[in-house]
């Protein structure tokens, strides 16, 4: 895969991120039960790296048997991007600092960690609408191999900005909330940009 790609797969998924929503929120709770942010990241980041395994494997399959599936794929994962830039721009998300009680035992805030991402349809969908954009079934690399990688690498920035909105929960977003919202506007601004990119492409070859 091309630095490119890599750079531009990065840039989209940095803005799904630094989103606020329900990891945003477990980070918080994280954050301000003390010592168990690094226990309540591991678990979402391993739910993460399960959503991509399972997309990487099914879209794979999918686009082997069916070559069509791809563009349809892509199309539906644009409109879907472009729901939600509206969305946000109208409706922007912010934090909620307090979720259901979790005891102060590592085990448990991983396994829920896994739990708030792992099993979140919407995680399923993000990646279903991100990782096929990127990946190009003519590349030397296999589809799952490229999905795995782009996977990994939005992991990587999920790793880096929830360990800092737990550990600065306290003294940033618990007292800002208005800048999460703003956080989320912009985000939705640049999702809507991105999505009627991704729908002109096909129009714009033919040009």
């Amino acid at each position: 895969m091309s630095p490119s790609v890599l750079a531009t797969f990065w840039m989209v998924s940095f803005l799904f991120v630094i989103t606020p929503g329900v990891d945003w929120a477990y980070a918080i709770s994280a954050g301000i039960r003390g010592k168990m942010v690094v226990p309540a990241v591991g678990g979402m980041l391993i739910g993460h790296l399960t959503a991509t395994g399972l997309v990487a494997a099914g879209v794979g399959a999918l686009v082997t048997n069916m070559p069509l599936a791809f563009t349809l794929l892509t199309l539906a994962g644009a409109g879907y991007l472009l729901w939600l830039g509206i969305g946000l721009i109208r409706n922007p998300a912010a934090p909620v600092s307090e979720l259901t009680y979790t005891p102060d035992d590592a085990v448990q805030w991983i396994l829920k960690g896994i739990g708030v991402s792992g099993l979140n349809p919407k995680v399923l969908l993000l990646f279903l609408a991100l990782l096929p954009q990127f990946s190009d079934p003519a590349s030397s690399w296999s589809l799952p191999s490229q999905m795995l990688t782009l996977g990994s690498l939005h992991v990587v920035s999920c790793g880096v900005v929830y360990l800092l909105i737990g550990y600065g929960s306290q003294v940033i977003l618990k007292t800002r909330p208005a800048a999460a919202k703003r956080i989320s506007r912009i985000s939705g601004v640049a999702m809507t940009g991105i999505a009627i990119l991704l729908l002109a492409e096909p129009v714009i070859k033919n040009i």
